[in-house]
């Protein structure tokens, strides 16, 4: 066999592994395999068009981490509001006149969210499109991913860590929300990042953070989920992905030729890891692809590891008391539905949402369930620290119990 054929299996394998945060692909069935490149080509042209996914757009910024990576994050403000009717009062020229002793308004309480492994910010869409105006919030790229820097520990071979995520977060709330209430929301990594955020800030979690969402995502253990392989196949899994892994890591630009080449499969790996149904809209399917295939494979390589050492059932705690939300979809191959449920477990006040039939981009799959679970979860938050809430907010928060 000659060695461009084995880089080009070797880059499918670890595109399939980037898809599905270190998952696996062997023996999967492709549906599109008969479909001519050419033929392809043109259908995902049609559906990058279909719909303006990943389109919203807001205020940049960036900011430094501590090892000098360039982290990019971009602000959505609240829409301002019709003032409230001034109380009856002493009236003047200028009509009625306010009491000196009047207390300013309280702060608005800023949603800040992290996205998951192989994304980036625009992995919320479906959320940035409801939130839109209704509160202040921010999204940013996690380091290596979407627009922001190369890690630079990483390109200088240092590991990448779960807890250096938490510690990019932090940067990130310091440079974007100096001031007034947070809502943290993390998707997968992402809500370990927010984990390993309250493991090493917890003085921050209890000044400042007003609620919580935890999305498809795992407290630890994650080296035991078999990612709906048989045990052997799980088992072998685990034993050979680290290194090979590491071997392509130190090939990106062949294996990335491979991974091009054998764009099909990777697409067929996509839907059966990211969606729990066949029912999903084609365009969204190619949304989801897009995302992940700008993933660099070295990215992919450097970061799977963290998973395997993330433990941090403990830090849970520091969200003890919080407005806190916990949702998965039950058909989860990455961070099983059990995950989130032993979450909720640990943080009793927390409301646990399973949303039948979803997959691991629960986000994409059902984003109006997850959209008023959200809704209600800001509208729990803010009411807390009597913070303003719009009324479309309230309403959409309204229909998740229903």
């Amino acid at each position: 066999m000659g060695e461009g054929v084995k880089w080009e299996r070797a880059g499918l394998v670890g595109a399939a592994i980037g898809v599905v945060a270190a998952g696996a692909a062997a023996g999967l069935a492709i549906e599109r395999a008969t479909v001519g490149r050419s033929v392809r080509r043109k259908a995902l042209l049609a559906l990058d068009a279909a719909g303006p996914y990943g389109s919203l757009r807001g205020t940049p910024g960036t900011v430094l981490a501590e090892d000098g990576t360039e982290l990019y994050y971009e602000v959505d403000e609240a829409a301002e509001e019709a003032p409230a009717p001034q109380p009856p009062g002493r009236a003047g020229k200028r009509g009625w006149l306010r009491s000196r002793h009047t207390p300013p308004p309280p702060p608005r309480a800023t949603v800040v969210l992290s996205h998951g492994y192989c994304l980036n910010q625009d992995s919320w869409h479906f959320q940035r499109a409801v939130l839109r105006g209704a509160v202040r919030a921010v999204y940013w790229d996690q380091r290596s991913h979407g627009r922001s820097g190369r890690g630079r520990d990483q390109a200088a071979g240092g590991p990448a860590t779960i807890d250096q995520l938490g510690r990019d977060l932090k940067a990130v709330l310091d440079a974007a929300v100096p001031e007034g209430p947070v809502v943290l929301v993390g998707h997968s990594m992402g809500g370990m990042t927010v984990m390993a955020f309250a493991d090493q800030f917890p003085d921050y979690v209890r000044e400042r953070v007003a609620g919580v969402a935890l999305i498809s995502t795992s407290a630890g253990k994650l080296a035991a989920v078999t990612l709906g392989l048989p045990a052997a196949g799980a088992r072998a899994f685990r034993a050979l992905a680290p290194g090979l892994l590491r071997v392509m890591g130190r090939q990106a630009e062949l294996v990335e030729r491979g991974r091009r080449a054998t764009a099909e499969l990777f697409a067929g790996v996509i839907k059966r890891y990211s969606f729990g149904s066949d029912d999903v809209d084609p365009a969204v399917v190619r949304f989801a692809e897009r995302l992940i295939e700008a993933t660099p494979i070295d990215v992919v390589a450097e970061f799977y590891p963290a998973f395997t050492e993330h433990e941090k059932g403990d830090a849970l705690a520091v969200f003890d008391g919080l407005p806190a939300l916990v949702l998965a979809g039950d058909k989860d191959l990455l961070t099983p539905g059990a995950h989130s449920t032993e979450i909720a477990e640990r943080l009793p006040g927390a409301e646990l949402v399973l949303v039948p039939g979803a997959g691991h981009l629960v986000l994409f799959e059902a984003p109006g369930t997850v959209n008023a679970a959200l809704a209600a979860l800001v509208t729990r938050a803010a009411d807390g620290v009597r913070a303003p809430v719009p009324q479309r907010l309230r309403d959409l928060a309204a229909t998740s119990d229903q």
